[in-house]
């Protein structure tokens, strides 16, 4: 203790000994979980390592400040205070900690993750949830009594006199004292990683393993929740037998009945289209904005006469609440499985997406986003799922007229996707180009003239009307080129404006527009009124077109399923399955709850659940195949084999790997 750096000891000794009486407290909270065997010995002792491992880490910063002090710092009476004032901090920080495990525990029986991850996102609803569930003040002020005594305790102790009494060390002793502590929490912080715990047969144990501030900090790494610790499971094959029979509801043939997989044929009748595809993804669209669905609204004149030549989706929901879950879902067809969406996460590349199937047919695919595609990993995800990629990075200065912090104006966006356009139609390729908006976003500001509302003071309503004249003004302009009759316009939102509600999944508020506008004539006008959400886009489109492939999409062609149509709506934690009348939704702590869900209302009161096999079908088997890498795109040897067999008519066969 006596030396420059002693205090880190100091600071190791408090952390762990404070980690080690929580898990002690958690053992004790769920002893009658806890397989009292040599397996609990074993996760304390990997606990302790954890332990360890964070406090080098957390210590770091500390380690830093130590080396830049002056010598004899701590010789200065006010210099002690002020480390008697950090210390209380510390301690009070420390204290935070372990009530915010022991809560933390009660509801989920785990330490934090990334539902906690969630949790720092979502303040507002979390702090108010927090006010309304605890004794706020008394538990703050409990806290902040403790912290003081604790600090007062430690101040009085002979570590601390020792310490602060150690003689001043020129610059040179200190950076090597320093670099000491600093390697050993680089060393921590690569070699330990608590996704690696074994698979204890308690996962009590497991938990209990684990260092609860360390793991927050991995769940911000590995972006997931994973689904068969949390939620309700079934037996893996039972799963995938319940989910067959979902997915035969459109009329697709397994291509290897009995394997872990959604792989099947779907066939159309008539001639194959092939007409290039832009599909612009609008952000934070609720469908209210349209008058169509709305007709108080009058924000978007345009999206009201495009949709009376369109063919419009009155009854289209999104799956998520944010821009990566619109994407999973319009790219991959895939319910949205629980923790962060699949574009955020590793080990995203090479899979079954919509860009895969038109690429098989010779299309040109291409991402195109206003704003800088390193936000939210899309540049990574798209990139390596085979679409080019054209962003706010990609293009000069001078295409650039008008931006916030989140993007190019929408005006921009679409004069790139033209330009994309005409470039691919020179070469003599067809193309399929997802597009992705900004303005309709806070700050809400856009070019001034544009409409009648002034930029940010106008707030959403602006940012929507102009969102509304950019989409008009760019279908306008495409009028004039060679390829535009042979293109099919998709309009869709990547997510509602808000999903705040009631309830646990409020089903109203993930409705969003899905308009397909074809100048050529390629798909008729008119309405489809069927139950949708994104994960049906992709199959219903490809439907549209006369496609006969090979499929690994969970979405069917809505036009064509036969049974109850459903949504799949999820919100990070919550993942539910929506049918007329039926809301059921699955919670992460191994639980299912079911609604009756009165139609156009959506008023839910709670009834014993009859659908929960059929959600934990679809969640289950989602996740399954992301982690067990099955849900790949298939080659282009893959695709012409099943095209041949489409042709020749005869169904197609095989393992389907």
């Amino acid at each position: 203790m006596q030396r420059r750096h002693g205090g880190i000891w100091l600071f190791v000794a408090l952390f762990v000994a404070v980690a080690t009486a929580t898990r002690c407290a958690l053992l004790a909270k769920s002893a009658g979980n806890i397989t009292w065997d040599g397996s609990l010995l074993g996760a304390f002792a990997l606990g302790i390592l954890f332990d360890l491992g964070a406090a080098l880490l957390f210590a770091a910063p500390l380690a830093v400040l130590l080396i830049v002090l002056p010598a004899g710092f701590f010789l200065r009476r006010w210099a002690r205070w002020l480390a008697a004032l950090a210390l209380v901090g510390v301690v009070g920080a420390l204290g935070f900690g372990v009530v915010g495990e022991w809560l933390f525990w009660d509801e989920f029986s785990a330490r934090f993750n990334f539902i906690a991850v969630d949790y720092l996102v979502y303040t507002k609803e979390v702090i108010g949830n927090i006010r309304e569930s605890y004794p706020l003040p008394l538990i703050l002020g409990s806290l902040a009594a403790v912290a003081v005594m604790g600090a007062w305790l430690i101040v009085r102790g002979a570590w601390w006199q020792a310490w602060l009494a150690a003689p001043a060390e020129p610059r040179r002793q200190r950076l090597v004292g320093g670099g000491a502590w600093l390697g050993a929490a680089l060393v921590a912080g690569f070699a330990l990683d608590s996704e690696q715990l074994p698979a204890f047969a308690n996962n009590y144990h497991r938990e209990l393993a684990k260092n609860g501030p360390w793991s927050l900090c991995t769940a911000f790494r590995h972006n997931e929740l994973d689904y068969d610790q949390f939620y309700p499971t079934l037996p893996v094959e039972e799963a995938f037998r319940h989910l067959r029979t979902e997915l035969a509801f459109d009329g697709s043939v397994p291509i290897a009945p009995g394997v872990r997989d959604t792989l099947r044929f779907v066939r159309s009748e008539g001639p194959e289209l092939t007409p290039n595809v832009i599909q612009i993804t609008v952000e934070s669209l609720s469908a209210d904005f349209l008058s169509i669905f709305n007709r108080a609204s009058g924000l978007m004149p345009n999206m009201e006469r495009i949709a009376r030549e369109s063919l419009v989706f009155d009854q289209f929901y999104a799956t998520g609440t944010r821009t990566d879950r619109g994407m999973e879902a319009l790219t991959l067809a895939v319910p949205p499985t629980p923790g962060r969406s699949l574009v955020k996460r590793p080990h995203n590349d090479n899979l079954f997406t919509l860009g895969s199937v038109f690429r098989s047919r010779g299309y040109d695919t291409a991402f195109i986003y206003g704003g800088y595609g390193y936000f939210d990993n899309m540049n990574a995800f798209f990139g390596g799922n085979g679409y080019r990629v054209v962003d706010r990075a990609s293009v000069a200065g001078s295409d650039i007229t008008f931006a916030n912090a989140w993007g190019a104006c929408d005006e921009d966006l679409y004069r790139w996707a033209m330009r994309e356009a005409d470039a691919t139609h020179a070469a003599g390729k067809k193309f399929h180009q997802f597009v992705m908006t900004t303005s309709n976003h806070r700050p809400f500001t856009y070019p001034e003239g544009r409409i009648d509302l002034p930029s940010k003071t106008s707030g959403r309503a602006g940012a929507v009307k102009y969102t509304d004249y950019a989409i008009g003004k760019f279908l306008r302009e495409a009028e004039s080129k060679p390829w535009y009759r042979d293109t099919v316009f998709v309009i869709v939102a990547d997510h509602c404006a808000s999903v705040a509600g009631k309830a646990a999944l409020p089903v109203e508020n993930y409705h969003i527009p899905l308009i397909i506008f074809s100048p050529g004539g390629h798909i008729k006008p008119g309405h489809v009124t069927h139950l949708m959400s994104q994960v049906d886009y992709a199959p219903t489109l490809l439907g549209l077109l006369n496609w006969s492939y090979a499929s690994r999409f969970y979405g069917w062609d809505v036009r064509h399923a036969t049974g109850d149509r459903r949504v799949l709506i999820g919100n990070y934690q919550k993942l539910g399955l929506h049918e007329p009348g039926m809301l059921n939704v699955l919670m992460p702590v191994k639980r299912a709850v079911e609604f009756d869900c009165v139609p156009g209302t959506f008023v839910l009161s709670e009834r014993p659940p009859a659908f929960t096999d059929e959600s934990i079908a679809y969640y289950q088997t989602a996740s399954y195949l992301f982690r067990n890498r099955i849900y790949r795109a298939l080659t282009p040897d893959e695709h012409a084999a099943y095209a041949r067999r489409a042709r020749a008519g005869s169904a197609p066969t095989g393992s389907g790997e």
